[in-house]
């Protein structure tokens, strides 16, 4: 496409109060589509491994890789999200994930179905900065509670659904029906998207430092792919992965500091001087290792112990998924009228309640009773996520909102695969220590998730303590709680 149709002047960033602006609506529903697919081939791997003759662990490459293309390239778009254009940014992020869903249709083998999730995976990881940092461009202080309700939608919802939503498409035909349902949906939202979208803000010309590129793609994917191999893996080589990821990250880390001395960092670290955006990072990191935790237990002990079927599972999860997205815009109206504080402490402890009961699971505990467990969950989560959001990116100053939004999206991955390696970890180390010592496989298994969902309990405890932390508005975390290295704002 030609720069003229991509780059239109820039728009004014006013929002008429009470409305969710037009473009944050596109941005939402094109974020929950490509954030979907992350978590969409996890009931899948059974087919797979039978049409393209491969083993699981194999298989679990397509949702691993992913996961570390995410990891690797959200780092890099707190620059390119300065230095392009809201079309330019938005037409890369869905054109490469509609050319990754149509390579992925038809894919003739693993191969080629692995690099086809890789270019989704390049496009989802420009979504998600994209959505937050025009959303803190465009939407007064006063209304973003509500706003960042819908958001909540897309960036926690979509991969608490995919599993559900994969599992009842699976249901009607092959694996490549996952993809061939989402390309024609994927394709509209773009092409409206691309006929209604306005350039918001001014895209700020800089050189890329490629040293920093390539640590932080090498030392943030090592990491997710070093906890990524606790899973079934040697836990020695793995944990040497991991620590070269760390090593490398450290090394980004103080080229970034070097780097802001001069004023052009790849990631701006100083959004870190802000207490309350340290803060809800640490919050959100945390909860999300609980929830992607008890999201990979939870269908574990489903169909593994309990022998339900995919699709069962699936529904099994779904209101309590549909509840998360379903509550998300009242409770965003709830934290503009009321503060963070209201929502985000009950969240948290609803969150420690419901993990806890998942350390009393049985070989015969009533479906009522997991499925309440899970939608207080996923309910406790909605109260959370949205005003820690909301609090966190307003902390910081608009020229860093882009490197907030990127931070934050990144930490998500990092937390992801460390609350995953974290439970599968210690499920099958204590698996394997009972059925050593003689125990049956499927009690062996079971006690193995209860000490793993105890893990949760105890990360939701964190989470309590954290929240209690939190500034009650927004408007409290509007004053920078550092040192201030950026120019002061002018008056418009």
């Amino acid at each position: 496409m030609s720069s003229r149709l991509l780059d239109p002047p820039a728009k004014s960033a006013a929002a008429v109060p009470g409305r969710t602006p037009a473009v944050i609506r596109l941005l939402v529903l094109a974020t929950f589509v490509v954030i979907l697919n992350e978590t969409i081939l996890i009931n899948a791997i059974p087919r797979l491994m039978g049409a393209l003759n491969i083993t699981e662990q194999t298989a679990q490459w397509l949702s691993t890789a992913f996961m570390l293309t995410m990891a690797a390239v959200i780092p890099i778009t707190g620059w390119f999200l300065q230095r392009v254009s809201t079309r330019r940014a938005y037409a890369t992020a869905m054109g490469l994930f509609l050319l990754g869903t149509a390579l992925a249709t038809v894919a003739p083998s693993f191969e080629l179905l692995l690099g086809a999730r890789i270019i989704q995976a390049s496009g989802t990881a420009v979504m998600m900065p994209l959505l937050m940092t025009t959303l803190m461009q465009v939407v007064p202080e006063s209304d973003r509670g509500r706003v960042m309700g819908n958001v909540t939608l897309a960036i926690s919802v979509a991969p608490a659904m995919g599993p559900a939503i994969s599992g009842v498409i699976l249901h009607f035909g092959s694996w490549r029906l996952l993809f061939a349902v989402v390309l024609p949906i994927a394709a509209v939202i773009t092409w409206s998207g691309l006929k209604q979208l306005k350039n918001i803000g001014e895209p700020q010309f800089s050189t890329v430092d490629w040293f920093s590129v390539v640590t932080a793609a090498v030392g943030f994917g090592g990491l997710v792919y070093g906890l990524s191999r606790f899973e079934g893996g040697d836990v020695r080589v793995a944990a040497a992965i991991v620590a070269a990821g760390l090593a490398i990250i450290a090394v980004f880390v103080f080229r970034q500091l070097s780097l802001q001395k001069r004023g052009a960092p790849l990631m701006d670290l100083r959004t870190l001087r802000h207490r309350t955006y340290t803060v809800a990072l640490i919050l959100m990191s945390v909860s999300f290792m609980a929830m992607l935790g008890s999201m990979i237990l939870l269908p574990l002990y489903l169909q593994n112990v309990r022998e339900l079927s995919p699709l069962e599972t699936g529904l099994l999860v779904m209101p309590g998924g549909l509840a998360m997205g379903l509550l998300g815009p009242t409770v965003g109206r709830l934290f503009d009228r009321f503060g963070g504080r209201v929502l985000v402490i009950p969240g948290a402890i609803g969150s420690m309640i419901a993990l806890a009961g998942f350390t009393q699971v049985t070989m015969t505990m009533p479906y009522w009773q997991l499925l309440g467990l899970h939608a207080l969950l996923m309910v406790s989560l909605a109260a959370t996520f949205t005003p820690v959001f909301t609090l966190g990116l307003g902390a910081v100053p608009p020229q860093l909102y882009s490197h907030g939004s990127s931070i934050l999206s990144t930490l998500q991955q990092v937390s992801a695969a460390i609350g995953t390696a974290l439970v599968i970890t210690v499920m099958g180390a204590r698996a394997d220590a009972l059925k050593s010592a003689g125990v049956t496989e499927a009690l062996a298994d079971l006690d193995g998730m209860r000490l793993a969902f105890i893990i949760g309990a105890v990360l939701s405890v964190v989470v309590v303590v954290t929240a209690l932390l939190l500034p009650a508005r927004a408007d409290n975390a509007a004053e920078p709680e550092g040192p201030q290295p950026a120019k002061p704002a002018e008056t418009p």
